[in-house]
Order: structure tokens, then C-alpha cells, then sequence
């Protein structure tokens, strides 16, 4: 085989065994684990992968320690989450592009399908949502991002999908996790709030990457954000398709997105109340002036 295999962990006892069981083709699996209190390690360990820990930080920077501070047996390395399934025709696709050596791609972006209470959500997921997946240590790098965004040269697209499991832990998890991402999108949505800056070329791309985030652009300036979230998705990209599933998805997301939304005004109030306590800084008053008091 001529593909290595990189999973970042943290309590993924739940979800570990049936991603490695979809990678038993792999004779170069390594497991980075941010000190798991399950048996992630011990599931790990038992299926021949070789572990490695690390205290998570960035999503970003994990994923980079892993591609450059660790050695594979292999030029190309797959980074599945560990609430994925790689089905046989994603592997033979990867392996034929490993086995060609003239390729002359840095990584190569994959599909997914979301499932949701044994349902894949086609219509409310934004499918197709492209994830770099297999990529050349040597070359690529990650920006940071909710999720880390790849550069370093030329990208490929994979046509086969990967399956996602995110709900396997309960709703209980899947909140502490976007309890995280939503703290991330909020500093950035704060940050192109200061820039004022909107994609709109980028509305009408056929880039769906491109489209999707000037759509995220432009959701930044506006207002009842959670409520259009709901909108958008269960209408307008009919995730009323998708079942009873599609609703209840689209009514997580709209709740994301109230937990960005009111993270960023924490953010403002808190700026704020810095600004006004901050030492006002006045020129030097003469002597005869009276006193004047900042209030």
C-alpha cells in the first residue's frame, strides 16, 4: 500500500473502532491523541496503529504537528476524522493516485456525506462541502479556520465520498464540540466585521468552496442570523427533503449560529466595557482650570 493513514483523537472510544475497521487496507496507521481519559489509545494500539500524544491547542497546529513532526512510511498520508468511514471506492481511488508518481498535486479535497439519524443529509449538509483529506506532508500547509484550510500548490479532487458520522456520540457531545467551533467563528466573524468585506462575485461562483464562504461573508452583516440560518438551509437549499431529519438539522444549525451570534456581542460588551474604563489621556490642565473628572 502506498497510502498512510493520520487520525487526530480525543475520547474517541465510540467512534475509533468502526473508522479503523474501514481502514484495514493501511499498513501505516498513526493515531495523534490529545491524552484521551476512554480507551481510545487502547482501541488504537489493539488495531497495530502507533500512537502519539499531544496537548490539543488548534485544530490547525495539531494537524500540522502530526504532518511534520511525525514520519510515515508512505509520500501520501490520509487524515480522516475519527467519526469517519472511508468506503472500498474512496480507498482504491487514493492508492492509484499514490501509485503514480507524476501526479503533481499537493492534496486532494473529498466529499461527504452527513448522516443523521440514519439518514444522509444531503440537501441541509451544503453537499458538496469539500475537505482536504489526503495530502503530501512535504509540501502542504494549513491555515487557521474552523477547519483548517490547505495551500502549497496544486489541489485535486477526489470523486468518491467519505461517510461522516458526527451525531455517534449524542447531542450532548456534538454541543460541547460546536460550543468550540462557535468561540473560533466568533473572533473570525468579528474580525470581517472590522474588514466590512463581502464576496459578492463569490455568490454566484460555480466554486461551491467559494460560494459557501461568500455566503458566510455575507452573513456577518446581517441581522436575525440564526433565524435565516433556519430559513436558508431548510428552504431555500431544501433541507424540507430531507425528512424529519432535515428539520431537526436545520434547527441545530440555526442554534450554531445563535451561539456565534451571542458569543460576538460577549465580545462587544466586554470590548466595550474596556473602552470605558480605560484612563482617559488629556493634555496637561493649567492651573487656574477647574477640575474635571472623566465619569
Amino acid at each position: 500500500m502506498n497510502v498512510s493513514v493520520l487520525i487526530m483523537t480525543l475520547n474517541e472510544e465510540v467512534n475509533l473502532p468502526a473508522c479503523l475497521a474501514s481502514l484495514d487496507w493501511c499498513d501505516d496507521i498513526v493515531v495523534l491523541d490529545s491524552f484521551s481519559t476512554d480507551r481510545t489509545v487502547e482501541i488504537a494500539r489493539a488495531a497495530g496503529a502507533r500512537v502519539y500524544q499531544r496537548a490539543y491547542d488548534t485544530e490547525d497546529r495539531q494537524r500540522m504537528y502530526g504532518l511534520t513532526e511525525i514520519s510515515f512510511r508512505h509520500l501520501w498520508v490520509y487524515t480522516p476524522d475519527a467519526d469517519e468511514i472511508t468506503p472500498p471506492d474512496l480507498r482504491d481511488e487514493m492508492l492509484a493516485i499514490a501509485a503514480d508518481p507524476t501526479r503533481p498535486e499537493v492534496f486532494f479535497k473529498a466529499r461527504y456525506k452527513n448522516m443523521f439519524m440514519g439518514r444522509w443529509i444531503r440537501h441541509a449538509s451544503l453537499y458538496p462541502t469539500w475537505i482536504t483529506r489526503l495530502v503530501r506532508p512535504d509540501r502542504v500547509r494549513f491555515e487557521r479556520s474552523v477547519h483548517s484550510r490547505a495551500s502549497g500548490g496544486p489541489e485535486g479532487a477526489l470523486q468518491a465520498h467519505f461517510i461522516h458520522y458526527s451525531f455517534n456520540k449524542g447531542l450532548a457531545a456534538w454541543y460541547d464540540k460546536h460550543n468550540l467551533y462557535s468561540t473560533v467563528e466568533a473572533d473570525l466573524s468579528a474580525a470581517r466585521l472590522l474588514e466590512r468585506r463581502v464576496d459578492w462575485g463569490g455568490l454566484l461562483s460555480g466554486n461551491p468552496e467559494r460560494r459557501r464562504r461568500a455566503l458566510k461573508s455575507l452573513s456577518y452583516n446581517l441581522p436575525y442570523r440564526p433565524t435565516l440560518r433556519f430559513l436558508y438551509m431548510y428552504v431555500l437549499r431544501g433541507g424540507f427533503l430531507d425528512g424529519k431529519p432535515g428539520y431537526l438539522y436545520c434547527r441545530l444549525l440555526s442554534a450554531y449560529e445563535f451561539m456565534i451570534v451571542i458569543k460576538m456581542e460577549e465580545q462587544r460588551q466586554r470590548q466595550s466595557a474596556l473602552v470605558a474604563d480605560a484612563p482617559a489621556v488629556m493634555p496637561p490642565l493649567k492651573t487656574e482650570a477647574p477640575e474635571r473628572r472623566m465619569v
